[in-house]
């Protein structure tokens, strides 16, 4: 009887992942035939494989279709790699978080209150190298036709200029690039390996990840096999193009020789191993992997909702999770790991255009088996009954009108929908993670109640 009451377990599991594996393919079908999806996509539930398939083509002049070795630019996924190495040379006891990056590069010296934690969680005020770059070329002191920057020119032209901060180190979060090229050139200093070899020995190797490396097309360019080509979409041309080729994007060749913030390629099948290296001390210690995925703070408390290479979030429907995109003229890339309950997805994309999105609402219904939002429709008596202005606890207005058959409310000064879900509850359309407005009525008042599922965020105002 034990026996066969298994068996029947077993075969409820298989039916349950075989309706997931097909809501998922149905999903990304539609995506890819309406030109929103081309790359590949790989769902994992506790290293196993739930869904992995490929979408459009790798090279647009061969036609050659991708695959799952299809090897793509992570763009500014690379940083997790970034972030991993330094950790790993502070287990080697070469360097401290909080050493001072002047102790260690001495040309950036005059900065003297950055610390490496400072680069890593994106609080080190430093201005953006794009822009310091940028001004070099408009005044014509690099020819930027043949010149391709690297990691030395970042450090050369911010020892000459000496660009004010944009705000003391860890007063405040502002995602930096320049921080983790400068990253970079830390790990250079202190292993004595060029930051490529250092990833490939200490990282790439030690997990098998073959298909995995740094890798700067314009400045040191391969045949390799199996290459997926960014694309970018040309609206004059109306086809898609090499961004090289597309006027406005000439900065793909001038920075290409940069690396730490992105130049990390990769395959769908690699960071799966990457993926399940993370749950384990193979490469460094609980301690470090516990640092990695730890919450940055500010000096005022506020928790930043990043680590070491990773945005954090913990989720009140779907645990913590880690993630982080990426993009780059040509490449989409987004990976996203639910640790509480070891499912991993990762879409890497390249076609780069205004139609491409990553569907992870979408894909995180389908594992959960949460059914999508269904809307109702509501008489106008009702929708007047709920519009007008609502005071918070804090003193904040926020005024709620009619707009056809739905709600409006500004949000950051942008007009969004509430469409209605029931007779009182609402959905705050196009805003993640999902958001809800709830009216009730309390002592003749009309009280709105504003909630975040996945946030456990739960706060009233009084209408007015």
């Amino acid at each position: 009887m034990k026996k066969i009451f298994l068996i029947v377990l077993v075969l409820i599991a298989n039916n349950l992942l075989a309706q997931k594996t097909q809501k998922l393919d149905s999903l990304f079908q539609k995506l890819s035939s309406s030109k929103e999806f081309n790359g590949n996509v790989l769902i994992a539930e506790k290293g196993k494989v739930i869904y992995k398939n490929s979408f459009g083509l790798a090279n647009e002049t061969s036609k050659e279709k991708l695959n799952e070795n299809s090897i793509f630019e992570l763009a500014s996924v690379s940083k997790q790699f970034t972030a991993f190495a330094i950790v790993i040379l502070k287990e080697k006891g070469k360097l401290k978080y909080d050493d001072k990056i002047g102790e260690i590069l001495p040309q950036l010296s005059f900065y003297k209150n950055i610390t490496v934690r400072n680069l890593l969680n994106h609080t080190s005020g430093l201005p953006d190298y794009m822009k310091i770059l940028d001004s070099l070329l408009i005044d014509d002191t690099w020819d930027n036709k043949t010149k391709i920057a690297n990691n030395k020119d970042i450090l050369d032209a911010y020892e000459k200029y000496k660009p004010s901060l944009l705000f003391e180190p860890n007063e405040k979060w502002e995602y930096s690039n320049t921080g983790y090229a400068i990253l970079a050139s830390i790990i250079e200093k202190v292993s004595g390996k060029s930051y490529a070899e250092f990833l490939k020995t200490e990282i790439f190797e030690p997990l098998n990840m073959n298909n995995t490396f740094v890798y700067t097309r314009r400045l040191k360019p391969q045949n390799i096999k199996n290459y997926a080509f960014g694309y970018v979409y040309s609206d004059s041309l109306k086809t898609n193009q090499l961004p090289d080729s597309i006027k406005g994007l000439e900065y793909v060749h001038t920075l290409d020789g940069i690396v730490g913030d992105g130049a990390v390629n990769s395959t769908i099948n690699d960071l799966l191993k990457w993926d399940r290296s993370l749950y384990t001390n193979k490469l460094v210690s609980k301690n470090g992997i516990d640092e990695i995925f730890k919450n940055a703070i500010l000096n005022n408390g506020t928790k930043t909702g990043y680590g070491f290479g990773w945005k954090l979030e913990d989720n009140g429907l779907f645990g913590k999770l880690s993630y982080h995109s990426g993009s780059w003229p040509g490449y989409r890339t987004y990976i996203e790991r639910h640790i509480d309950n070891d499912i991993l997805i990762v879409m890497l994309q390249n076609n780069d255009n205004e139609n491409i999105w990553y569907p992870t609402k979408q894909i995180r219904q389908i594992i959960y088996g949460i059914s999508p939002t269904k809307y109702v429709t509501l008489n106008s008596n009702l929708l007047n009954k709920f519009s007008g202005e609502y005071e918070y606890k804090n003193g904040t207005i926020q005024k709620i009108t009619v707009k056809d058959t739905s709600l409006s409310v500004l949000v950051y000064g942008d007009e969004m929908e509430l469409k209605p879900i029931s007779q009182n509850k609402f959905h705050l359309i196009g805003f993640s993670p999902d958001v809800f407005f709830e009216f009730y009525q309390s002592n003749n008042e009309i009280i709105l109640k504003q909630t975040q599922p996945e946030l456990k965020i739960d706060i009233e105002a009084k209408k007015k």
